[in-house]
């Protein structure tokens, strides 16, 4: 205790999060909806990142591709949407209302609101021309079930409009409305991502229309999420949950208020909480364990103040210059290195500390095999280059 407060420091933050992240080996899941309900969010603005987070997590990760297709695309118990951030995540099913209420309605007010000036300052159509080819464009997408952008357009020629953006500008270019319309009722919850055109590392998805969801208090939906995050991820800093959730301090401090959320003093002389009834004790797992994550994992990105798991030191190897991680290898809690795939599939890895590659080397070569064994004929290039990942990849 240190003033009255129960202290939590670095030791059991990290077997909080080798337990409550699937990580260490007792503690995989069986199913990529438990994945998926123990981190809340799995990035999904990189296709291959949710698919090799919940691979890295499973018990049996030879299950990976056809139980996470199964989630997403059959049982629809996963749902690919935008949520934090303005970024794209795959949630539990039964999050949908809560996120949309929580994150969406503000971000899809303003995407709205930009995409009706933009178009009235190139002189294109107005906002009831819009709102015409949006109820067109959601009839006929319910029509086909799924549909790529161009499949719409098909069935909808207005969609293929184009209007110049940003004219005189360094960044000038030309816009379709179909990109930035389904944009924006990607926000507003209308529409989700469906199954994607290629394998499961494919970044061209159709478009389906979202799960039908009751219209929630926003107020009550922050406290939800803000409940159901921190039980995952706490303890957390009031910094770290507004860079995770993307609000405004007074909504994070308003949402603690309502969950009742506990303070703790944490190693870096800051406060953190957890959720109400969280104070006990965590002790981690008896055995050492390792993990290979991917670019944007969701426990990577977790927080954003990081020192307690990330060495400053491998920042500049692991992260590109706009913030993204890179895959990443872990030990007992800790981030030691970076891993990639090459073109024959083999996976590669490297732990600059030796004392930790000596200590480490057998359980994350396990892991290493394991990932391959998994993945097969799959090549994986994330998304967002990191230094040492293009190194290691050649």
């Amino acid at each position: 205790m240190s003033g009255g407060r129960r202290h939590i420091g670095v030791a059991e933050r990290r077997a909080r999060l080798a337990l409550r992240h699937r990580l260490a080996g007792p503690a995989r899941a069986t199913t990529p909806e438990e994945v998926a309900e123990a981190l809340v969010a799995l990035h999904g603005s990189d296709p291959a990142t949710v698919y090799l987070a919940a691979g890295a997590r499973l018990a049996d990760a030879a299950k990976t591709v056809p139980e996470t297709e199964r989630a997403l695309y059959e049982d629809r118990t996963l749902v690919r949407m935008h949520g934090m951030r303005h970024t794209v995540f795959v949630f539990p099913a039964d999050l949908t209302a809560v996120v949309h209420a929580s994150t969406g309605l503000t971000v899809a007010a303003r995407e709205r609101a930009a995409l009706l000036k933009d178009m009235a300052r190139a002189g294109a159509p107005d906002a009831a021309w819009l709102a015409d080819v949006e109820s067109s464009t959601l009839a006929e997408l319910a029509r086909l079930g799924q549909a790529t952008a161009s499949e719409l357009a098909a069935a909808e020629p207005r969609l293929r409009e184009q209007f110049p953006y940003a004219a005189g500008k360094s960044y000038e270019g030309v816009h379709t409305v179909s990109t930035r319309l389904l944009r924006v009722l990607g926000v507003e919850g209308k529409v989700v991502r469906g199954r994607p055109l290629g394998s499961w590392t494919s970044s061209q998805f159709r478009w389906a229309a979202a799960p039908d969801h009751p219209e929630l208090d926003p107020a009550e939906a922050q406290a939800a999420l803000l409940n159901r995050w921190l039980h995952a991820c706490g303890p957390a800093t009031e910094a770290d949950l507004k860079w995770w959730t993307g609000w405004r301090v007074t909504e994070v401090r308003r949402a603690l208020t309502a969950i009742g959320a506990e303070p703790v003093t944490l190693d870096e002389d800051d406060t953190g909480y957890v959720t109400a009834g969280d104070l006990p004790a965590v002790t981690g797992p008896s055995r050492p364990w390792a993990a290979l994550l991917p670019a944007l994992d969701p426990t990577a990105m977790a927080w954003q103040r990081r020192d307690w798991y990330l060495p400053p030191e491998l920042r500049p190897l692991l992260f590109d210059r706009s913030g993204n991680v890179g895959p990443t290898v872990w030990w007992n809690g800790l981030v030691v290195g970076g891993w990639a795939q090459r073109r024959d599939g083999e996976i590669v890895w490297r732990i600059p500390d030796p004392g930790i590659r000596r200590e480490a080397e057998q359980a994350v070569a396990a892991e290493a095999e394991r990932l391959r064994g998994w993945a097969g004929a799959a090549r994986v290039t994330p998304r967002f280059r990191t230094p040492l990942e293009r190194e290691l990849s050649g």
